[in-house]
């Protein structure tokens, strides 16, 4: 299992640079759009941020476009590098075209069938948005249930997005996602509990340790 930033604001980067345990950032065209920066030099930050993945959502509309997009994504983020395509036919062509050049996921999913074909075009990922699909279609966690179904034993595996609390992130991961995408103000989220804070600081109070100043 791996956890993903979802963000381009390189602040929120460095700050999770130091968290040790994000294994990649992913964007997409909106978040792009908060930062300042040009896109390239976005990106290339990014990838300077992480060890791992950095995913780049292609906007471009007709094939051709489309895999040229692409390909200058990865000449700025390199071997980082795992396409954003969206679901459709046009973007599974796509997905089969640049297979074995550049890694691709598939996003926008809301259905297994989707999903299903996600893996055979020979996609990295294929990519739920979990609370819109709550939304839009009743039940985005059982949406990620029936896409983990039906790409067992393929090598696409299932990543979550669109994640509003703890909660429905555990319920992801329970349903089959193999991967989070997050925002920062989640992955911050994830890691504290209210009795566990009091839980310490009941310790605190009323036990000792190596630090404390030896008189």
């Amino acid at each position: 299992m791996s956890i993903f930033l979802d963000s381009a604001i390189i602040a929120e980067a460095e700050a999770v640079s130091e968290f040790g345990w994000v294994k990649g950032i992913t964007t997409n065209p909106t978040l792009l759009a908060k930062t300042d920066l040009p896109v390239p030099i976005t990106l290339k930050r990014l990838a300077e941020l992480t060890a791992g993945d950095v995913f780049y959502q292609v906007m471009s509309s007709e094939f051709k476009e489309m895999i040229a997009e692409g390909r200058a994504a990865f000449d700025i983020i390199g071997s980082q590098t795992i396409l954003k395509i969206p679901a459709s036919s046009l973007g599974f062509q796509v997905v089969s075209y640049l297979l074995g050049e550049i890694r691709c996921s598939v996003t926008g999913i809301y259905s297994p069938a989707q999903a299903v074909i996600a893996a055979e075009a020979g996609a990295v990922h294929a990519i739920a948005y979990v609370n819109r699909a709550s939304k839009l279609l009743g039940d985005g966690v059982g949406l990620v249930r029936d896409m983990a179904s039906v790409v067992k034993g393929s090598n696409t595996e299932i990543m979550a997005a669109s994640i509003k609390s703890p909660q429905e992130a555990v319920a992801s991961i329970q349903a089959g996602a193999q991967h989070l995408t997050l925002p920062l103000a989640m992955l911050q989220a994830m890691t504290t509990h209210e009795l566990s804070l009091s839980t310490f600081d009941e310790f605190n109070k009323n036990g000792r340790g190596i630090l404390e100043t030896v008189l």
